[in-house]
């Protein structure tokens, strides 16, 4: 805040009303991410495996790609771990942006593998080479096995991006070798080599269509955007609308985490009574409406408002 605030700061940061709403997903999935790793670690040498035997550009398409989701695991998780930590006095705020950073580098992972994974598709299907389907469509099944199972254990938690993003990734992996078990059926009854270089492409549009949602939202956030789940002018009509307040300004809202989010804002009323009733009723609302659990507001009457350097909108 500017100095000429500081003899009138009705500053408020309430969390009284909402410890026992916040929701710190990753936190409870740490046994989620241990089983998923070490399902998927085991899963990608199997691909592997099969993929370089059995001549499969296709199923190795898919071990690349779950290498990618293995690393967004432990990155996730790594996210997790940090975020359970408080605040220090050298990170006010915690560690909970690292959940949004191991979105965003998880995204970039599986966008750079699905470029190298095309390239090599392009190659083969202009080359096609013969393929060993009963060892494909075996590994195959077990990938959807492996990738099916992992969904499952991510499917509660939606509202966290890492979650979401896991539980894509893993639900989309478990189709993804779907395909890779019919290509082979396909090819063993055909012999259309082609199948599996064109699957491989199929896949990385998977792959990139569900990435870049993702990759999007987290730069979004990194950069801190307003989360994509709230629309900032209900947000201000709603503290607009409170009683006594005439004008809201230097309104900002931005992710802590992939859970959490913050704002502050300046409240203009027009008679100094009970501000820190204002403020806690706006803090409640904001909590309950928006689900925002993190809210700094300062109460500012018409006269020092006017001298207030962050009141036009444009200010930042």
């Amino acid at each position: 805040m500017h100095g000429s605030h500081d003899y009138h700061n009705h500053d408020h940061h309430d969390h009284g009303h909402e410890h026992g709403h916040h929701v710190h997903a990753p936190a409870s999935f740490g046994m989620a991410f241990a089983i998923g790793a070490v399902l998927n670690i085991a899963l990608v040498a199997a691909q592997i495996f099969a993929g370089i035997a059995g001549g499969s550009m296709a199923l190795i398409a898919d071990a690349v790609h779950n290498l990618g989701d293995v690393l967004g695991l432990l990155m996730a998780w790594l996210a997790a771990v940090l975020g359970a930590r408080g605040p220090s006095h050298g990170r006010t705020y915690g560690w909970g942006r690292g959940s949004i950073l191991a979105a965003l580098a998880n995204a970039m992972i599986l966008l750079i593998s699905s470029g190298a994974i095309a390239i090599e598709a392009v190659q083969r299907l202009m080359a096609p080479m013969p393929v060993a389907g009963g060892l494909v469509m075996a590994v195959a099944a077990a990938g959807i096995v492996v990738n099916g199972l992992t969904a499952v254990l991510f499917m509660r938690g939606q509202e966290d991006l890492n979650i979401r993003a896991t539980f894509l990734h893993m639900a989309g992996d478990a189709a993804v070798s779907g395909g890779v078990l019919v290509g082979a059926l396909v090819i063993g009854l055909t012999g259309w080599l082609w199948v599996d270089p064109l699957l491989s492409l199929v896949i990385v549009a998977v792959i990139v269509w569900g990435s870049w949602g993702i990759l999007r939202q987290a730069a979004h956030l990194a950069i801190d955007g307003v989360p994509p789940r709230l629309r900032r002018d209900a947000v201000h009509d709603y503290l607009a609308g409170l009683a006594g307040v005439s004008e809201v300004h230097d309104l900002h809202i931005w992710a802590l985490s992939t859970t959490q989010v913050a704002l502050t804002a300046h409240l203009v009323r027009d008679e100094a009574t009970d501000d820190q009733a204002l403020i806690g009723a706006a803090c409640a609302g904001l909590f309950e409406r928006f689900r925002i659990d993190h809210a700094t507001l300062q109460v500012e009457t018409p006269a020092l408002a006017a001298t207030c350097r962050l009141r036009p909108e444009e200010v930042i």
